[in-house]
């Protein structure tokens, strides 16, 4: 199933990056913290739980004397899961909580605003918690998954549905393939009635009146697909409450970032906070960065050439400090401002820069490191490979440059000689 396959490989990139010095290069995803995306999910129409956000304890008293429910759930806002087996760096355990004692919430709230959340999916030193949901908690009656996504296996969305909610959808479908539904949706007429009809009778909304409530919610779960861009949206789980109701109690929403110029409003809300400072500055100019542990900065073009430039310094004994794509469409701006952020890392003590030029054109590469070594006062040991188009009018650039880069033909040497100029 190639969807799921599809989140597998994602995840599987994300924990690369972290914990590897072969990573693979990722487009910049958007990520919402959970209360935005169910902001986006009311507005369109979606029944999600009554919330109120605290991000400051000195407000939080008139916050919470504005929001009185049966039971809270309290719910630490970072860009993780694992959140209610995580602990904070103060001892407090648990990211996620529940009472019925308004009193308590402010309690919790104080063990968890401005401290560190530590779960399986952060760094060692945690994320720093600056929101804090308090949610009215639901009488959970029954769970069930939905999840639209775009599928390249069927050139477009699809709709992917189980009556098994609230867990692993990756391992229903492994375990227990029946209990998982898969409808390719036509891009114009998206959920109609008989589509949604389908769907939820096969998770279990049997019942003519909570059918419709969930017949109601899928179609407005398309809409919000349609009208933000998405990649995907699923919901998991989706629950019949006690009362009768249908409710999107969590969901998880990625966005199509070649739609940005569409959706300013949304691309405004990502929090930045938690990413690597670098990371966001290569984004403003369309670069893809990714930060690693070593202390060699890597300049290339290309996924395969970052994770073979990686590999030839970690089989002459070096590390990689970094790496950053410049992309096939590069401008000589552009290449300035990547060199300057692989340079700035306090980690890479030398640069590898190793372009194959195809598109890239290998003068305009050398013009914006001559312009950035130039103006920045670069002083780190450069080592530069040149092969592809306008290599020679390149290489001369560089040369009449007057600046100390060494430039050498074959990858293996070039590898050797920024390993050795650090040693």
């Amino acid at each position: 199933m190639s969807a799921f396959l599809s989140t597998k490989l994602l995840k599987s990139a994300r924990i690369l990056n972290k914990n590897s010095h072969i990573s693979v290069l990722s487009n910049r995803y958007l990520n919402l913290l959970e209360y935005q995306s169910k902001e986006l999910l009311k507005d369109s129409g979606v029944s999600v739980q009554n919330f109120t956000i605290i991000d400051d304890m000195k407000k939080a008293n008139t916050a919470l004397e504005k929001f009185r429910v049966d039971e809270y759930v309290i719910k630490a806002q970072v860009l993780a899961g694992g959140r209610g087996k995580g602990w904070f760096d103060n001892g407090f355990k648990g990211g996620v909580h529940l009472t019925k004692d308004p009193k308590k919430v402010l309690d919790i709230t104080k063990q968890m605003l401005g401290h560190r959340l530590i779960t399986k999916q952060t760094q060692k030193d945690g994320i720093l918690v600056q929101k804090i949901m308090v949610a009215e908690s639901v009488d959970i009656k029954r769970e069930t998954y939905v999840c639209i996504l775009m599928d390249r296996s069927y050139n477009g969305p699809v709709l992917i549905a189980s009556p098994a909610g609230g867990m692993d959808i990756e391992t229903v479908a492994d375990k227990t393939p029946e209990l998982i539904k898969k409808i390719p949706l036509d891009i114009y007429n998206g959920i109609d009635d008989s589509i949604a009809n389908e769907v939820a009778e096969f998770i279990g909304f049997k019942d003519d009146n909570i059918k419709e409530k969930a017949i109601y919610e899928l179609k407005n779960l398309w809409k919000l697909f349609v009208d933000i861009d998405a990649l995907q949206i699923e919901i998991n789980p989706l629950v019949e409450t006690a009362n009768k109701q249908v409710v999107s109690v969590d969901a998880k929403i990625s966005f199509d970032d070649n739609a940005e110029f569409r959706q300013k409003d949304i691309f405004q809300l990502e929090d930045v906070t938690e990413k690597d400072p670098r990371e966001v500055d290569a984004s403003k100019f369309h670069l893809n960065y990714i930060s690693m542990n070593g202390n060699i900065g890597c300049l290339v073009n290309g996924a395969g050439l970052a994770m073979a430039t990686m590999d030839i310094i970690k089989m002459n004994g070096g590390e990689p400090a970094n790496f950053l794509d410049v992309g096939g469409s590069v401008t000589e701006d552009q290449v300035f401002q990547a060199f300057r952020i692989v340079a700035e890392d306090p980690k890479a003590k030398a640069i590898f820069v190793n372009i194959f030029g195809g598109i890239v054109n290998c003068a305009t590469i050398a013009k914006g490191m001559v312009s950035a070594a130039e103006k920045l006062g670069i002083n780190k040991p450069v080592i530069v490979r040149l092969q592809g188009t306008n290599m020679d009018e390149a290489r001369n650039i560089l040369k009449k440059s007057g600046l100390s880069f060494t430039m050498e033909n074959d990858l293996d040497e070039a590898a050797k000689k920024v390993v050795k100029s650090i040693n």
